[in-house]
């Protein structure tokens, strides 16, 4: 269709959209359209004319309701749709006379618009008029008659939501007291619309035939003539008594109509079912009207009874017993016999054909409304219809579903007792009931047992009762006497079929079961009746039903609840159970059929073992056990029971039959091995028991069996039995608490759990089943109270738990086995079953080993992981249980009390490895979980205080952590010691066990995170003290240097289990905990006082929360080893005015002390290193009192100079003395650093001769450096001196003016001498003696600022240093001896595993490696000459340790692809190996550069063969960050480029371990950036000879990252080049990336432009022709084609490029020849000029060319002439 925005065809003024049309036509004429309807007749509803004149409706209806009800006259669907929830919206929000002047108009488009086709616009319109009736109300009623019989129409809707909206209006405009009133006000109109609907109107008429497609016209039609059918029926209903007489012509004139008889014949369902619901009400209100009309009525309805359809059958069943109240006559119009009964019958034959339910509630009401003259002959009559009721019950639908089947066997039993109660002593009609319907129905249900479920018993059992109530209550005796007659043949019948179906030799197991359940029923007749059944009415038959009262009996109602003739009587109360109740009728021939059955049946079991019959008879037992029926079971079988049974049981047997049958037969066939299904024996064993006078009796005779005769399995399923039924129960109650039995069950328990490792025990069959057993007798409870006796019970729990108690000692394989699972069952069971009852000692004690079990890891307990799964299973329901228990369970509970006192046993004595650890945090966590479920918290606190140790044991355990913790404070200068206080180390110990310290605080912690899930509030501190010890365990494991794995698995378990101080620091109170650890800090120092600094860096604690600790500062003096500890933690957090308070406490304490003074923690030594604490975070700028100690010190060496350890031997030292010195160290280094002020040369002299005197005594005591306080002695000694070069390093002659005269040449002379002469020779002895030391052990402490130290030294001093030779036989080298010693000593020193080491040695060789090219210099001219290419290798010490690294490279990385980024750990043993590799290469690098062009050839021809560069390349691309950029520049400005690896010089610093990770990845990409600028050549010939994968890599990220630096860099060098070249000029443009070289000689002007590639330097340097003047094109394009191949294949920069070309060009005009191979006279790679001859053509070549010539054509002819060359 057309859209909205398209162009109108010329012409076409019409608008697509409905909505726009009816716009326009306001717009245009401002008329409303005329609703024109479709009729025959032109009624004023037929057809509504048009409405001409604006001004008319201008005035009366408001501008947007005129377009709404436009809208509404269109076709389209969804337009009238949403114009009537338009309009339904209107009518809510305008004002009510807005509202009301639509009323007019809205009759005719309500009439229209209610019958549309579509079912949503008839329910909007039925809601859009609820919405005008709110807004309107009274004003309605003018406009009333018009629409009601439409509105009418529309609530019998066959759309259920329309119908509904309509119903819901009606109700808004009328209550429902007023709502006859309303309708008897429009009867006619209404009646009319309806009769018009039904007789004149045809689809045609209703709908536009040009219009509406035929289908949807005809289904509007049926839609309205149902409608009209309803409507009229709701008529009829609503209409007062009085008003229908008004009416009765117009329904007259109806029904004359035969176009109305015809619907009932319609083809459509709905249509016939409306039409027999309108007859039904006729019948009802106009029943006069009806009786005329019988001849009409009659076979309208009753020739219709076998109407099948789901939709008309109810209404059907209805009108048919409402014809036949209301018409009497009705026979005389139809012939029953031939038309209406054989419909009735095959209906009925067919089972309702789906409909029984309901159809065959009406047959009884029917057939009693059949007047006997239709019903004659009777017999043939009710025997042909009750054959055909029964027939029904065949057909395969009915027999599957269960409510059909049962509404037929209803109606059956109902039509059958209202037959026998109208026709009792006619004998014909009586035999027939019984014989021929009652008794074969019975034998047909009993071959089926799908149609059992259709209670026929229990029909059976009521009729039965009903016939002898009547029989007993009955006063005349011949009525009485004739149901005794029917009873009396009943039986007899019955007894017939139930022989027979016994009788058979292979009885039918279902037939059978049916007579075991049709005799039980029998014998309780309402046991089982309607205890399932819905809530149904139920037919039950008057006494007496005389003839006069059958006119006067009401209809039926539509749900055929009671039908006439009958009345709901009550019956004698028949629901006791007792036998002895039952009608004296039917008790003798009942219990004659139980006795001929059971004599049959064992006759059966005897003879032919019939299980069958054994089973039909256990159940015939169930319900008649008594001694008459044992007896017939016996038979005339003699009494032999065993001799050997008691005398009390024999006189039992003799006087009780059943007893005797019990011995006789029944242990027998208990005792049947193949039996599996044993539980209907136990059945009879019952029977037989409850014919025993008392418990007494019954308790002898099972204790007697259990002796000998019963099996295990028996005796389970006896008390299984009991278990499942009360009455069961109560027969056997005193054997099961009995002593017989408790003893055996007891010696089961034993039996089971000691036997356990027999395989032969297992493999019996009845195995599992006495585990069952005993299972059973421990779980099972009656009334909160044990099966058997509770002393039996704690028995056998004693025994489990001895068995439990040994699981540990076998191994795997044999717990697979074990009885260990059958107790977790078992006990499992127990626990969950022991509701209320309080457990026993012996079950907590059995808890107790459950939960050790699962707490302990699988290598002690040695149990497979499905029996921990059922071992925690079943403790949690045991804990699960306590903490249900009422009382004080705590105090109560030996299994809380004694698991609290093991975790504690078990975390305290450091018996347990990680894995042991995890399992009991889990098993504790599981249990702490369960606690929290008991509504007491009182027992989770208690629990927690029990498991938490006092604080004597958290001293001891705090004690037994290893001391290694300290050395890192004391090396980092956080905590001083003066005193010697460890020995041991990790590596000692060789423990995997974790501290008990670390097992405890790691166990609380877990606790209380579980305890505060509920705020549970510990008592007496104990959640500080908890995170307090956490704390201690977590800063004792941080503080490690280099803890062992197992630690650190330990940390990360906490982690996992989100142990943190984070968790649990949010849970406790912070000032409450920080009270705690100042305490402790002020009173034991050490890791206490970490842990506060700990927490303030975390920003766990805020520093003003600190502050409220140490508010008084004189509190801290007089100084302890706390007090000091604590201070110096806090220093760095610490405003600056409180240091200064510090400092001026210390200060006056510093003067005047003794020499014992000097050295103790409360004088010069404690305050001392609070003074260097305070001085160590920058805090004091005051020079002068700097100045101040450092002359107290100088006083102190005049006064006490024993105390300084200058060149002396320290094992004779006591630790006070090493502490002080230490001290006074640190001072003078913090001193140097911090100091701004110039000191005197007096000052000078005593720091410089102190630190060289303390180096002094550093060198000479290495062999103690094992003593924590020594080795940090050589630190901080080795600290100063390092201060020291680094001030002397970082001098300028701006800084020298304020030193003394003579100090700088002093100490190059002199001390800086002395420096490196001491510690150079210790670093090559150290190294020597201690090989692969890691860095991070304190061992090797004083490797970083001895190493440091050693940066700085001056070459000079490093070529003079006479060290241990170390020449190596046969090595090549043209070095001097001492430089070979040199090189020879520090190179191997690249592979020591220490990271300071090897940088150290680096900085020292690379001041090293400018020197050495010139000694291959000097020795050039013996290359070069030599037949094949020639090579030089770098120097051969480098050389080799290259070759050895690369093996070990090639390990780390060897198997890892090109192109994926390795992360090398830092610190690592690979960290070290790449690190000295990359440094070798650094140094290598740096050789090649300080080389001449000439040497370069060489050494790059000798790294060419030996492949090391290639392998380099790989490594680094391997080593290189995908983005090679510094972490911080993400803060910088996005216009500034980018700080990457490549632009920052890398800063190799021994001291900063900040940068670690960094190291590798920036020293690879600082090698790869050297190489491609020092080795351009080589790079690009190993890129262009790599696989695809590899070249694309290295090209994208040399162009990312590298090029871009690399061409500006040699851009630049050329814009900055100071070289001269006599006759060429060189200029460079950074923009375009362009050098441009112009060369002159004479009038030859050549111009050159050199281009870098955006891939510089992997891709060909591009040259391009200036100006070309006096040059051959042939020679210019040769000159081209030589400068771009030296520019590609020389290892050198672009003005080194161009130097070589300018020689070539000017040996050209000089008059030198080319070299015919290579077109040059300079050969680009050795720089040679040709000088081999030809002695026949005497044209030269280079050596080089010609042996490349040689070797690869295979010949040695000239080039030229093709002669031999000579």
């Amino acid at each position: 269709m057309g859209g909205k925005n398209k162009q109108r065809t010329k012409g076409n003024l019409r608008p697509s959209n409905s909505g726009r049309a009816a716009e326009l036509l306001a717009k245009e004429q401002g008329t409303v359209p005329g609703f024109i309807g479709f009729g025959t007749s032109h009624s004023d509803l037929g057809y509504v004319p048009a409405i001409q004149g604006a001004e008319e409706i201008d005035s009366l209806v408001d501008s947007d309701f005129r377009m709404v009800l436009r809208k509404l006259s269109k076709k389209d669907v969804t337009t009238k749709l949403k114009a009537m929830q338009e309009f339904g919206t209107m009518c809510t929000e305008r004002d009510t006379e807005i509202v009301k002047g639509v009323l007019p108009y809205w009759p005719r488009i309500f009439c229209k618009i209610s019958l549309d086709h579509d079912r949503r616009v008839r329910e909007a319109t039925q809601q859009a008029f609820e919405k005008l009736i709110l807004k309107v109300k009274k004003h309605l009623a003018p406009y009333l008659k018009s629409v009601m019989g439409y509105w009418l129409m529309a609530q019998c809707d066959t759309y259920t939501p329309a119908a509904s909206a309509a119903k819901d209006a009606f109700e808004a405009a009328f209550p429902p007291s007023k709502q006859p009133e309303a309708i008897a006000f429009c009867k006619d109109e209404i009646t009319s619309v309806l009769q018009d609907h039904l007789i004149k109107e045809t689809p045609d008429t209703l709908s536009d035939p040009q219009t509406v497609p035929e289908e949807e016209r005809e289904a509007k039609f049926y839609r309205v003539v149902t409608c009209s059918l309803l409507a009229l029926k709701k008529l009829l209903c609503l209409l007062p008594d009085n008003e229908l007489d008004s009416l009765e012509e117009k329904f007259k004139s109806l029904l004359s109509q035969n176009k109305f008889w015809k619907y009932g014949k319609h083809s459509i369902p709905q249509i016939r079912s409306a039409y027999f619901e309108l007859v039904s009400a006729l019948c009802q209100r106009i029943p006069q009207l009806m009786k005329d009309e019988a001849s009409k009525v009659s076979p309208s309805v009753l020739l219709s009874i076998d109407d099948s359809d789901p939709v008309v059958c109810p209404a059907l069943w209805e009108a048919v017993l409402y014809t036949l109240t209301t018409i009497e006559d009705c026979w005389l119009h139809v012939n029953a016999k031939k038309s209406v009964f054989p419909k009735l019958s095959a209906m009925v034959r067919e089972g309702g054909r789906g409909l029984a339910t309901v159809i065959y509630p009406y047959l009884l009401p029917f057939i009693s409304k059949l007047p006997q003259s239709i019903t004659d002959p009777k017999l043939d009559f009710f025997k042909n219809f009750l054959t055909s009721l029964v027939a029904g019950l065949s057909t395969e639908r009915t027999k599957t579903s269960v409510s059909e089947c049962s509404a037929i066997i209803s109606a059956f039993f109902e039509c059958l007792r209202f037959i026998m109660q109208q026709n009792l002593g006619e004998e014909e009609i009586e035999d027939m009931l019984v014989n021929d319907q009652l008794i074969p129905f019975i034998d047909e249900v009993l071959k089926d047992p799908r149609l059992q479920d259709g209670q026929l018993f229990n029909h059976l059992a009521d009729t039965l009762s009903s016939w002898e109530a009547k029989a007993d209550l009955e006063k005349d005796d011949k009525i009485a006497h004739n149901l005794e007659k029917v009873l009396l043949n009943f039986w007899e019948r019955l007894s017939e079929i139930c022989v027979e179906k016994i009788s058979e030799p292979e009885a039918n197991v279902k037939s059978v079961l049916g007579i075991s359940d049709l005799l039980q029923i029998l014998q309780k007749p309402k046991s089982s009746l309607k205890l399932n059944r819905k809530k149904v009415g139920k037919v039950r038959f008057a006494d007496e039903m005389p003839e006069s009262n059958k006119e006067n009996e009401k209809c039926v109602s539509s749900e055929g609840e009671n039908s006439e003739g009958s009345e709901l009587m009550a019956e004698p109360s028949l629901t006791q159970n007792c036998s002895d109740l039952i009608s004296p009728l039917r008790k003798k021939p009942l219990e004659d059929l139980v006795c001929k059955l059971a004599e049959m049946s064992i006759n059966y079991v005897n003879e032919q073992k019939s299980e069958q019959h054994l089973r039909f008879l256990s159940t015939l037992l169930n319900s008649f056990s008594s001694s008459q029926v044992f007896k017939v079971l016996l038979g005339d079988e003699k009494q032999n029971i065993v001799k050997s049974k008691p005398l009390e049981i024999a006189r039992l047997a003799q006087k009780n039959p059943a007893v005797q049958f019990l011995y006789q037969k029944i242990i027998g066939w208990l005792n049947e091995d193949q039996r599996k299904d044993a539980g209907f024996l136990v059945d009879i064993l019952y029977s037989a028991l409850r014919c025993c006078d008392s418990d007494l009796e019954r308790k002898a005779v099972l204790d007697d069996l259990i002796e000998v005769d019963l099996k295990w399995n028996s005796i389970l399923q006896v008390i299984e039995k009991a278990c499942s039924s009360a009455d069961k129960h109560a027969l056997v109650t005193s054997w099961l608490k009995g002593d017989i039995l408790g003893e055996k069950l007891v010696t089961l328990a034993d039996h089971l759990c000691n036997k356990d490792l027999e395989p032969t025990v297992s493999s019996e069959p009845c195995f599992s089943e006495r585990w069952t057993l005993l299972s059973l007798v421990l779980s099972q409870h009656v009334k909160n109270d044990y099966l058997i006796g509770e002393v039996y019970v704690e028995r056998i729990i004693v025994k489990l738990h001895e068995t439990l108690s040994k699981a540990k000692k076998l191994s795997e394989a044999e717990n697979n086995d074990s009885s260990v699972s059958f107790i977790c069952d078992v006990a499992y069971n127990y626990f969950s079953s022991a509701k209320g009852c309080l457990l026993m000692s012996s079950s907590e004690d059995l808890l107790l080993t459950l939960f050790q079990l699962c707490a302990e890891s699988k290598e002690k307990t040695h149990l497979p992981d499905f029996l921990i799964c059922k071992l925690k299973n079943t403790w949690l329901s045991g804990v699960n249980l306590l903490v249900h228990q009422t009382g004080d369970t705590y105090k109560q509970s030996t299994f809380l009390r004694l698991s609290a006192q093991w975790l504690k046993n078990q975390v305290q004595s450091s018996s347990l490895d990680i894995t042991s650890l995890q399992v009991l945090l889990s098993a504790v966590d599981d249990l702490l979980n369960a606690l929290l479920e008991s509504e007491d918290t009182y027992l989770l606190r208690v629990y927690i205080g029990s498991v938490m140790p006092d604080n004597s044991e958290w001293e001891k355990m705090r004690q037994s952590l290893p001391m290694q913790w300290l050395h890192r404070p004391l090396l980092e200068g956080r905590l001083s010691l003066n005193y010697e206080c460890f020995k041991t180390d990790f590596e000692e110990q060789n423990t995997k066990k974790l501290p008990s310290h670390l097992c405890t605080s790691a166990l609380l912690s877990k606790m209380i995170l579980v305890a505060l899930k509920k705020e549970i509030v510990l008592e007496n501190n104990e959640l500080e003290k908890i995170i307090a010890e956490l704390l201690y365990s977590l800063q004792w494991y941080e503080e490690l240097d280099n803890p062992p794995i197992f630690l650190t698995g330990f940390c990360e378990m906490l982690q996992k289990m989100n142990i943190t101080y984070d968790n649990l620091c949010g849970l406790g109170n912070t000032s409450g905990l920080l009270q705690l650890l100042f305490n402790r800090s002020r009173e034991n120092g050490t890791l206490w006082s970490l842990i506060i600094a700990k927490l303030i860096l975390s920003r766990s604690v805020s520093s003003d929360e600190v502050k409220r600790h140490y508010r008084r500062k004189e509190g801290f003096f007089p100084l302890t080893e706390g007090n000091m500890h604590t201070i110096q933690s806090l220093c760095p957090f610490l405003p600056k005015e409180d240091k200064k308070e510090f400092i001026a406490q210390c200060i006056p304490a510093l003067l005047a002390w003794t020499k014992e003074d000097v050295c103790s923690i409360n004088g010069g030594f404690g305050h001392l290193a609070i003074f260097n604490s305070c001085l160590q975070t920058k805090s004091i700028d005051d020079g002068e009192l700097l100045h101040g100690i450092l002359k107290i010190l100088i006083t102190w060496k005049k006064d006490h100079e024993d105390i300084f350890l200058f060149s002396c031997n320290l094992s004779e030292v006591s630790p006070e003395i090493l502490g002080v010195n230490i001290e006074i160290i640190r001072f003078l280094s913090l001193f140097l650093k911090y100091c701004s002020s110039p000191l005197a040369e007096s000052e000078w002299d005593f720091i410089m001769c102190s630190m060289l005197a303390w180096l002094e005594t550093t060198n000479e005591n290495q062999a103690l450096y094992s003593v924590p306080l020594v080795q940090l002695f050589a630190c901080v000694s080795c600290d100063l001196a390092c201060e020291l070069s680094a001030f002397f390093d970082s001098t300028t002659p701006d800084t020298t003016g304020s030193l003394p005269v003579n100090l700088i040449s002093e100490w190059k002379e002199f001390f800086s001498q002395g420096i490196h002469s001491l510690l150079l020779p210790l670093l090559v002895t150290f190294t020597d003696e201690s090989k692969d030391t890691s860095e991070t052990s304190f061992q090797n402490a004083m490797l970083k600022p001895m190493c440091e130290t050693l940066t700085y030294i001056p070459k000079d001093q490093l070529l003079s240093q006479k060290l241990p030779a170390r020449l190596i036989a046969g090595q090549k080298t043209n070095l001097p001896e001492y430089l070979q010693n040199l090189l020879n000593t520090l190179a191997p020193l690249l592979l020591y595993r220490a990271r300071p080491v090897q940088i150290a040695v680096y900085h020292m060789l690379y001041k090293l490696m400018p020197e050495f090219p010139q000694y291959d210099q000097d020795n050039l001219k013996s290359y070069g000459d030599e037949e094949e290419e020639p090579a030089l290798s770098p120097p051969a010490a480098l050389m080799s340790l290259l070759s050895t690294q690369e093996d070990l490279l090639e390990n780390v990385l060897g198997c890892i692809p090109v192109g994926q980024i390795v992360t090398i750990k830092p610190l690592s043993e690979d960290f070290c190996y790449v690190l000295g590799y990359l440094l070798t290469w650094k140094l290598i690098l740096t050789f090649f550069k300080a080389a001449s062009s000439q040497l370069r050839a060489l050494y790059s021809m000798y790294l060419r063969k030996t492949k090391s560069l290639n392998k380099l390349l790989y490594h680094l691309f391997r080593l290189m960050p995908e983005n090679p950029t510094f972490s911080e520049t993400a803060i910088e400005l996005s216009n500034k480029d980018p700080k990457t690896f490549f632009t920052e010089e890398l800063q190799l610093s021994i001291r900063d371990t900040s940068t670690l990770p960094y190291h590798i990845p920036h020293l690879a990409c600082s090698v790869y950036h050297m190489t491609l600028k020092d080795l351009p050549a080589m790079v690009r010939l190993w890129w262009n000879s790599s696989e695809k994968r590899v070249f694309n890599i290295v090209d994208r990220f040399t162009s990312k990252y590298v090029s871009n630096v690399l061409s500006f860099q040699e851009i630049s060098s050329v814009q900055t080049s100071t070289q001269l070249f006599n006759g060429m000029t060189v200029k460079a443009r950074a923009t375009t990336r362009e050098v441009m070289a112009t060369y002159t000689i004479e009038d030859i002007v050549i111009e050159l432009i050199i281009q870098l590639p955006s891939n510089y330097p992997l891709g060909s340097i591009t040259v391009e022709s200036g100006k070309r003047v006096g040059v051959a094109v042939q020679q210019w394009r040769n000159w081209m084609l030589q400068l771009s191949t030296y520019l590609t294949h020389q290892n050198g920069s672009i003005m080194e490029g161009l130097a070589l070309w300018k020689n070539n060009v000017d040996k050209r005009f000089e008059g030198v020849e080319d070299c015919m191979i290579c077109f040059s006279v300079i050969h680009g790679f050795n720089y040679s000029l040709p000088k081999k001859a030809c002695r026949t053509c005497k044209k030269k070549f280079h050596s080089a060319c010609l042996y490349k010539w040689f070797t690869s054509s295979n010949k040695s002819t000239c080039p030229l002439c093709r002669e031999t060359f000579f």
